[in-house]
């Protein structure tokens, strides 16, 4: 029987997913990864887990790929072996972005190669002091361009920063990543939890169809061709939220200056 590989805590709105493979720190094998692409391509049916926030258990956040938990089927070529375990890996972090629910990724230690990438395809990343990320694959004779990497972090932190450390597999240090934008907050490790949860806290008070396609719009609106392309998505979506009973709630809260009772209609 396989040990799990990761945690689900389930505090009603908000689950904390945690990479539970610490003693290899939380290296992406076979089975942990198509345990999480199981658990964010389950969220599009669970609309009760409202937030989700992602970290790592032990010392760091997650060291990359563990090649050695890789099953390779000898009946086929190395090309077919390598190309499965690069659309597994690729695909998890798709589905963590089409999932509906906003992801806060809390880093801390290594958080290198794939182990970078879950962090990019988070939705917000705060970080404790000692968080290291690099785009490792350059530091092993492949490309720098990998599992998103080179999607995502020009987005986050521009062209120029992005491709120095693409380009160098340096380490980028929690400071600079505040500093250029790809984290929102740094808190001490042993507060980490609590600054997260109280940022999922400030999302659940929002109504739940609202918070669901800002994600959407958000990242669709990234690959937008024109400022007209986005705000035609951005009119579809409010026309939808103002036939709501969410914004004839919303609206009443308002006037009434009361916390809103969202029903998620």
């Amino acid at each position: 029987m396989q040990e799990p590989t990761i945690l689900v805590d389930d505090r009603g709105d908000v689950e904390i997913l945690t990479l539970d493979r610490p003693h290899v720190l939380n290296a992406l094998d076979e089975n942990m990864t198509f345990a999480l692409r199981d658990y964010f391509a389950g969220l599009a049916e669970r609309p009760e887990v409202r937030v989700v926030l992602l970290r790592g258990a032990g010392r760091n956040f997650c060291a990359g790929l563990d090649l050695s938990g890789w099953q390779n089927d000898a009946s086929r070529g190395e090309l077919q072996h390598f190309w499965r375990l690069q659309r597994s890996l690729a695909g998890l972090l798709e589905l963590m972005r089409a999932c509906p629910q906003p992801i806060i990724g809390l880093g801390h230690g290594a958080a290198c190669g794939a182990g970078f990438s879950l962090l990019l395809a988070c939705d917000v990343r705060y970080g404790a002091p000692d968080l290291r990320m690099n785009a490792a694959y350059i530091k092993i004779g492949l490309g720098g361009c990998d599992l998103g990497c080179s999607y995502f972090l020009p987005r986050i932190v521009g062209a120029s920063v992005a491709t120095e450390y693409m380009l160098t597999g340096r380490f980028m240090d929690a400071g600079k990543a505040l500093q250029c934008g790809l984290l929102s907050e740094i808190a001490p490790l042993d507060s980490l939890l609590d600054r997260g949860l109280a940022l999922a806290g400030e999302m659940l008070a929002n109504s739940p169809m609202g918070l669901r396609l800002t994600k959407e719009g958000i990242n669709r609106n990234l690959d937008a061709r024109s400022l007209s392309d986005a705000m035609a998505l951005e009119d579809r979506q409010q026309v939808m939220m103002l036939m709501s009973e969410d914004f004839s709630e919303g609206l009443a809260a308002f006037r009434e200056k009361r916390p809103p009772k969202f029903r998620d209609r």
